[in-house]
C-alpha cells in the first residue's frame, strides 16, 4: 500500500500544469540571488498570482518574505538530489512549523495577525516557483523535480507531521483544512478552516469525557490533488487499526455566510467549480484503484458525528445547522431535484449537504474510507461562515473586523469539537 501511494504521489506532483512566466519576486532585493534559476521556466496559474501586489504585501508585513531568500541560498548550493532533498524537507517543514508557532503565539507576529492563513499560503507559492525555475548544476528528471516539489507541498501544508500520543489516556481527533480559494474575485481572501488548522495542530482539549489531542493538517484546493489521492494518502495512516489511529475526524473548510453547517449527507458527484489553477472538472468522484473503497462506488456517504449534540450546544456566536439537504436524481428520473430530507434509495448525487466541491469532496473522501475500513467512529464534514472583512472594506488586506470574525470561527471549531469529542 505504501509503495503503491508513493507512486500516486509522483503522479500527483507530475501532472501537466498550466503555465505562465514569472520572475522568482524578492530574491534579489533580499540578497538571495537568483542566478540558479530559470526565469522562463512554466509555472502554474496558481504560481502566477505571486507577482501581484497584495501577495507580496501579505508576505512582508508577517515576515514570511523572508522565507525564499533563506531557501534560495541553500537550494543554488545543493550539488546532489540528496542535498536538495535535505533543503526542501527542511524549509518546507519550517513554513510549517513556523506558521503554527504563530497562530499559537499570543504575540502579535509582525505586521499581521498570527492567526493569518495567507502567509503560509503565499509563502509555499514562492519556494515551489523557485523549485520550478531551479537549474541546478547537476542532471535532474522531470520525476526527481516533481518529487522535491510533492515534499514541499506535503511537509509545508503539515501532511507528514500528524503525531498522536498513544494509549487509552487522550483521544485523538484530526482535523483538516483547505488553501485560500477563489482568488481571482479577491486576491486578500483567507480561509477560516485553514486559519483553525494552525491555531488547533498540537493542542489539546478539555472534553466531557477526558482530553483529546488535536492533529491538523491543509490541503490545496485543486481538483487534480484530490483525484490523485491526496486525501486518502494522508488520512489513512491514521485510520488505521492501531495504538495511533484516530477517535474521530472532522474535515472543515468555508461554507455560506454567518453560520456553521455540519454536514449530513456527502455526495459523489464533482460539479466542477473552477479551482486554484482554473481548472475545472465534473462527474463521479475518482478513486485510486489503490485506495480501499466501498464497492460499487456509493452515491452518497454520511456523517457519523455527533449532529444533534454539536447543534443544541452552546459553542459559540454563529448558530449551527444540522443541514440534511440535498440535490439528487430519483431513481429512474432524469432532471435533478433538491430535498431537505436527504438522498432517496437509489437516487444519484449532484450535491451532498455542502455542494459538489472539494469540501464536498474531502468529506466524501474521508467518510468513504472510513466506511471502507469498516471503522465505528464519528467523522464528517464541518462547514465555517465565510471569513468577510469589515463593511466598507475594499482593497485593505486585513482590519479589525476581519480578524475577530477569523478569531471568533476558530474558536467555535473548538468549541464543536470539544462537543463532538466529549461523547466518545
Amino acid at each position: 500500500m505504501g509503495s503503491t501511494f508513493r507512486r500516486l504521489s509522483v503522479i500527483a506532483a507530475t501532472t501537466t500544469l498550466a503555465c505562465a512566466t514569472l520572475a522568482v519576486p524578492q530574491a534579489t532585493a533580499n540578497g538571495a540571488g537568483t542566478g540558479c534559476l530559470d526565469d522562463a521556466a512554466p509555472l502554474t496559474v496558481e504560481d502566477e498570482r505571486l507577482k501581484r501586489a497584495v501577495p507580496q504585501e501579505i508576505l512582508r508585513r508577517s515576515g514570511f518574505d523572508r522565507a525564499l531568500p533563506a531557501f534560495l541560498r541553500e537550494l543554488c548550493r545543493a550539488d546532489s538530489l540528496t542535498a536538495a532533498e535535505r533543503v526542501v524537507g527542511k524549509h518546507a517543514r519550517k513554513l510549517w512549523t513556523t506558521a503554527v508557532h504563530r497562530a499559537q503565539s499570543p504575540a502579535r507576529s509582525g505586521e499581521l495577525s498570527g492567526e493569518d492563513d495567507r502567509p503560509l499560503y503565499w509563502a509555499r507559492l514562492g519556494l515551489a516557483t523557485a523549485l520550478r525555475q531551479w537549474q541546478p548544476g547537476f542532471p535532474l528528471t522531470g520525476a526527481e523535480r516533481a518529487g522535491l516539489i510533492h515534499r514541499l507541498e506535503t511537509s509545508s501544508r503539515g501532511q507528514d507531521a500528524v503525531t498522536f500520543p498513544q494509549g487509552d489516556g487522550v483521544k485523538r481527533i484530526l482535523v483538516t483544512g483547505f488553501d485560500p480559494f477563489t482568488l481571482d474575485r479577491d486576491i486578500r481572501i483567507g480561509n477560516p478552516s485553514g486559519a483553525a488548522a494552525l491555531a488547533l495542530d498540537g493542542t489539546t482539549v478539555q472534553t466531557a469525557s477526558g482530553p483529546a489531542r488535536i492533529e491538523a493538517v491543509v490541503f490545496p484546493v485543486r481538483w487534480r490533488d484530490f483525484a490523485d489521492g491526496t486525501v486518502e494518502h494522508t488520512l489513512l495512516p491514521h485510520l488505521t487499526e492501531g495504538p495511533g489511529q484516530v477517535d474521530m475526524f472532522a474535515t472543515v473548510s468555508q461554507g455560506r455566510p454567518g453560520q456553521f453547517d455540519i454536514e449530513r449527507f456527502n455526495g459523489a458527484w464533482r460539479g466542477g467549480y473552477p479551482d486554484n489553477e482554473n481548472a475545472s472538472d465534473t462527474g463521479l468522484v475518482p478513486i485510486p484503484a489503490a485506495v480501499p473503497s466501498v464497492t460499487p462506488q456509493p452515491q452518497w456517504t454520511a456523517t457519523s458525528l455527533p449532529s444533534t449534540d454539536i447543534v443544541n450546544a452552546d459553542t459559540g456566536r454563529f448558530p449551527v445547522l444540522d443541514n440534511t439537504r440535498v440535490t439528487e436524481i430519483p431513481l429512474g428520473a432524469t432532471d435533478p431535484v433538491t430535498r431537505d430530507d436527504g438522498p432517496t434509495p437509489g437516487s444519484r448525487a449532484r450535491q451532498g449537504g455542502g455542494g459538489n466541491y472539494l469540501s464536498n469532496e474531502i468529506a466524501y473522501r474521508a467518510t468513504l474510507l472510513r466506511d471502507a475500513l469498516g471503522l465505528d467512529l464519528p467523522g464528517g464534514h464541518v462547514h465555517t461562515p465565510v471569513l468577510r472583512f469589515g463593511e466598507g472594506n475594499t482593497d485593505a488586506v486585513t482590519d479589525p473586523a476581519y480578524e475577530r470574525n477569523r478569531t471568533d470561527i476558530t474558536a467555535q471549531i473548538r468549541a464543536i469539537l470539544t462537543v463532538a469529542a466529549g461523547t466518545l
